[in-house]
């Protein structure tokens, strides 16, 4: 046989090999998983635990009605045993990213799956209830992958599952010190939908109607109708947000502007990096907002 060839052969051995070491390698690693935003991550890792490695897609501090995927979207996905997304509308992005993947392998949580969506609204993690069936959704994602380990990915899930009640009756009774003719919201986009219907306070209207669409006159004009007519206490926005059509509104309804929200991207301080803080802290600024 030519040296050559024999040369080929066993370079093509060893590079089986490395492949095949990596693989193992991979195999009894952590499960790679990756979420579409942020707001997901505490929730995959309360359930995995040191099982898992947590990837977002859309970077912190960006919103993902808006996101422009990248390649490297697609490199992260190709890795990935597992995605976790939302569903019900909010990644109109993910479709396209998913075929350039091309992977056969990949499996794939939708967490609004089983819940009922309201007006095509798809935040419906804002409400603690619902976060509970997207906690459930990761565990038997997970369950799916690594059957081996079901009962401890059961267990964690129970467990987080029971903090969210114990968040649920926490930030119901924060919201019951605001006065009843106080519980009134004017919010940048339409994310609070469930968290409002859950403990009791009304979506007045939102200035973005659309993904990156700005209201036009008329409706600034009822919007700031609705919060001299309602005696509104303030606007409600996300850091991700420009606050330059809050600020006119406010300005003319003679109310202030809160821009400090969070829902679709958690925060890099710690206080908002979980889903429970992110609610915790946002409970606290509507409360002191409203009050």
């Amino acid at each position: 046989m030519p040296v050559t060839r024999v040369v080929a052969l066993a370079l093509a051995f060893v590079l089986a090999a490395c492949s095949s070491q990596q693989a193992a390698t991979n195999a009894n690693g952590p499960i790679a998983v990756v979420t579409t935003i942020s707001t997901f991550n505490s929730m995959v890792q309360a359930v995995g635990g040191n099982r898992v490695q947590v990837k977002s897609l859309v970077p912190v501090g960006a919103s993902p009605e808006t996101y422009q995927p990248t390649p490297q979207d697609v490199a992260t996905l190709s890795q990935a045993a597992l995605l976790v997304e939302n569903g019900a509308g909010l990644e109109t992005w993910l479709g396209k990213t998913i075929a350039n993947v091309g992977s056969h392998t990949l499996r794939t949580v939708v967490c609004s799956n089983g819940l009922t969506v309201q007006n095509q609204n798809p935040h419906l993690w804002m409400d603690p209830v619902n976060a509970k069936h997207y906690v459930f959704a990761i565990r038997d994602g997970l369950i799916n992958i690594d059957p081996q380990h079901g009962e401890e990915y059961r267990t964690n899930a129970r467990h987080y599952a029971a903090s969210l009640d114990k968040l649920q009756a926490s930030i119901a009774r924060r919201i019951a010190t605001i006065p009843p003719s106080h519980r009134y919201m004017i919010v940048f986009h339409n994310a609070w939908l469930y968290y409002n219907e859950r403990f009791g306070i009304t979506s007045l209207g939102f200035i973005e109607a659309n993904p990156g669409q700005d209201p036009n006159p008329q409706q600034i004009a009822q919007l700031i109708e609705l919060a001299r007519a309602h005696q509104v206490r303030a606007i409600f926005s996300e850091p991700e947000y420009s606050a330059k059509i809050a600020q006119q509104i406010a300005h003319n309804a003679n109310i202030k502007v809160v821009d400090n929200l969070y829902d679709d991207s958690i925060g890099t301080d710690p206080q908002v990096s979980t889903y429970t803080g992110m609610l915790n802290y946002d409970t606290d600024v509507i409360v002191k907002a409203l009050q």
